[in-house]
This record gives C-alpha cells, structure tokens and sequence, in this order.
C-alpha cells in the first residue's frame, strides 16, 4: 500500500461501556499523531464522559464515524475494555480492508473478545503503560 499523504487515524475506544481505561487514550494518541493526524481525538478526551454524546442523534454519530473510517489509512483501537461500538467499527474497516492495531492491556480475570483476536485484519498488541 503506496501512502502519497500524511497517515490518517482513526482512534476507536470504548465510550458508552465504560471509560475506565480513558486517562491512558491522550498517551496512546501521541505515537500516531508524529505519523500524521487522528480524526478522532474526541474519544480521547477525558471529558468524553460514558454519556457520550447526548445532543446529538445516534444517526448522526453513526454516519460522522464511518464517514471517519472511510477517510482513515489505519484503524487504532483500545480494547481493553469490550464495547460493541468497537466491534462495528473494526468490521467496517476489515469489510475496506483496512489494516486495524488493537491495543490491549492483559489483566487476569480479563480476555479479549475472540472475535478480535481471530479477525486475520486483526494486529493485536499487548501494552503496560507504567504510572
């Protein structure tokens, strides 16, 4: 895959499910953003509350995002926590072909979705971020 431009990202995190893992999105953000721009730093901010975006009609959102994803060279997810959002959003890259980095912290007690972890589209990495 020839890029002529500056890599476009799309951060895909869990939102309504939780944000436990949310004060660590501004780091991850950082590495992706010296290879070009993230079109969804939004879901790294730390006021992107489990609400989400209330105002704004889910129809709305929906289209925004995949609108993101059509424009995106690589997909970057956290997924930590499981969300079914994430889930949609890394099939609708896999369906472009889209190369997806999910990002994900071991913890005992906790699995990654097999659905993820099996998708061949699928690079999963492991991650400590030390505090």
């Amino acid at each position: 895959m020839k890029i002529h431009h500056p890599m476009r990202f799309y951060f895909s995190a869990c939102i309504t499910g939780g944000r436990d893992q949310a004060h660590i999105y501004p780091r991850i953000i950082e590495y992706p953003k010296q290879y070009g721009e993230v079109l969804t730093t939004f879901v790294a901010d730390n006021a992107h509350t489990q609400l989400g975006e209330q105002q704004a009609p889910p129809e709305s959102v929906y289209q925004r995002d995949i609108d993101y994803i059509n424009q995106c060279d690589v997909l970057l997810t956290e997924v930590t926590i499981p969300s079914f959002g994430v889930g949609v959003e890394v099939a609708h890259a896999g369906i472009q072909g889209k190369p997806v980095l999910a990002l994900c912290q071991p913890a005992e007690g906790r699995r990654l979705s097999t659905m993820i972890a099996g998708d061949p589209n699928v690079t999963v990495t492991e991650y400590r971020i030390l505090e």
